[in-house]
């Protein structure tokens, strides 16, 4: 299984979904990535990663409250945002790094 600097070490964006089990809006947050899934297809990854069960790459990005996006590219972030995050704001931002 590859670790988590592989995954977001990749040419194409990677979204980071910091999430909780307890969280509300965690939970409003999975079918818009589904649906942005199902939209770009494998032009972009998307990982989502439990801060509860992780917590060290919660510290590492300083992931104060969920659920948080973060995209990668090349192993860098280079967008964020805490808070549900609709689709079409998604998708457009992820576009830019395609």
């Amino acid at each position: 299984m590859a670790t988590f600097k592989e995954l977001i070490n990749s040419n194409k964006p990677v979204v980071v979904d910091f999430f909780a089990e307890w969280c509300g809006p965690c939970k409003t947050m999975k079918p818009i990535l589904e649906n942005v899934k199902s939209d770009l297809g494998d032009s972009a990854s998307i990982i989502k990663v439990d801060v509860d069960k992780n917590p060290s790459a919660a510290q590492a990005y300083k992931i104060q409250g969920v659920p948080t996006l973060i995209i990668f590219k090349h192993g860098k972030p280079v967008w964020r945002q805490s808070g549900v995050v609709q689709a079409d704001q998604l998708k457009s931002v992820i576009k830019k790094y395609l």
